[in-house]
């Protein structure tokens, strides 16, 4: 026999073996599954979950506004290439500025936003032009 006749065969064993193990569901069965899908009290959480991670997201981006907004108000400071990010209060502050004491001053003047809680200063020197 060719191998192609011998694969043919087998996959046809094989789908009549699987047949024997098919059973019929009877009408109950779609009311049945309906009721194992999601409760009401379990969808009800998931909507709850939902609105408090939208919430929280609409507060990070404010607090990261407020920084952002504080640092552009600050002398002596270029914010072109600084990045903020905040998370429950946690502030990064990521980017490039031309000397160190402007990494110093940014770190204070985002400690100083109500609503911070801790600041992760990873600002870098960059010497305008390069």
């Amino acid at each position: 026999m060719k191998a192609i006749q011998v694969f043919k065969l087998a996959a046809a064993t094989a789908l009549v073996a699987a047949s024997f193990q098919v059973y019929a569901q009877d009408a109950s069965a779609p009311a049945a599954a309906a009721a194992s899908g999601p409760t009401a009290t379990a969808q009800h959480n998931v909507n709850q979950s939902k609105a408090a991670l939208k919430q929280a997201r609409a507060a990070n981006r404010a607090l990261s506004r407020k920084v952002r907004s504080a640092l552009a108000r600050t002398n002596n400071l270029s914010v072109s290439n600084i990045t903020v990010r905040a998370k429950d209060g946690a502030v990064t502050l990521q980017g490039t500025v031309p000397e160190q004491s402007q990494i110093e001053r940014a770190g204070s003047v985002a400690k100083g936003v109500d609503g911070v809680t801790s600041v992760h200063n990873a600002l870098t020197i960059r010497p305008v032009g390069t």
